[in-house]
């Protein structure tokens, strides 16, 4: 309340595109998790986790866009403080999940890529073990404001609740530091990593494969060469997005955050 309420424009533009972007959501993921789930043949270890992360990022919208369009409607938040928490912890919750899920996604990548047949496959059992301890972790860090350490606050615009970044208390201060490392810094680096040796084992073996080739006196040891791109590249354009999106989604956050909690 210290700061003048944004322009009007800006809460409808806002709920808007909240609203365009909850029904793709809600839409795509929804449909990822009707075919994965009655699909026999899609129902592997590996496809556990890609369906995890289509629920997480369905549930995120699903519960986030329709609160946030109605408050945008009426340019302040009108659920209550209650309300107010429960919505920022399921934002937190959903968004924790989804990261995670990125990561053991990379790490089932990296097994299977870069051990190669020394790989222990991943069962169905390991797969919800996995999935999880994906949600366990992240109600936990998310849960934490709810009982003291950190705590949950409209945002700027007074549309939409998140952690506090005003208050510069060590409690807070710790919470939001920590939960940045456990939730941002470390699957991002378990991300490049992952990624930095697929595509390096990726690239040996292509490589390998073209001295065989050559060794054979024959053009490429693949008859689909010629129309298709090299498997090193596509795999390179996959981490690239991957990673990029990551970045693109949930940095602007985090440097929201800390913009606050260390302004002097």
């Amino acid at each position: 309340y210290q700061f003048p309420p944004m322009n009007p424009l800006w809460h409808g533009l806002l709920g808007f595109f909240i609203g365009v972007l909850g029904f793709i959501s809600v839409t795509g993921n929804g449909m990822v998790i009707y075919i994965f789930t009655t699909t026999k043949s899609l129902k592997t270890p590996s496809n556990i986790l890609v369906v995890n992360l289509a629920f997480s990022d369905f549930l995120m919208l699903a519960c986030m866009a329709p609160p946030m369009v109605i408050n945008c409607y009426n340019e302040t938040w009108v659920f209550g403080p209650l309300a107010c928490e429960i919505y920022a912890c399921g934002g937190s919750l959903f968004g924790c999940a989804s990261i995670w899920t990125m990561t053991m996604i990379a790490f089932d990548r990296y097994n299977v890529i870069v051990n190669g047949i020394a790989a222990k496959p991943m069962t169905i059992n390991g797969a919800l073990l996995r999935v999880f301890g994906i949600w366990a972790f992240s109600l936990a860090w998310t849960l934490a404001p709810l009982f003291g350490w950190g705590r949950y606050v409209p945002e700027g615009n007074m549309t939409a609740c998140g952690t506090d970044y005003f208050d510069k208390s060590l409690s807070n201060r710790s919470y939001i530091v920590l939960y940045s490392i456990g939730c941002y810094f470390l699957p991002l680096f378990l991300i490049i990593y992952s990624y930095f040796f697929i595509i390096q084992a990726v690239a040996a073996h292509e490589k390998a494969m073209r001295e065989q080739a050559k060794k054979m006196n024959v053009a490429s040891l693949r008859s689909s060469d010629a129309a298709n791109t090299s498997a090193e590249c596509k795999l390179a354009k996959v981490a690239l997005m991957t990673i990029s999106l990551w970045f693109m989604a949930w940095t602007p956050y985090l440097i929201i955050n800390f913009a606050g909690i260390f302004e002097t």
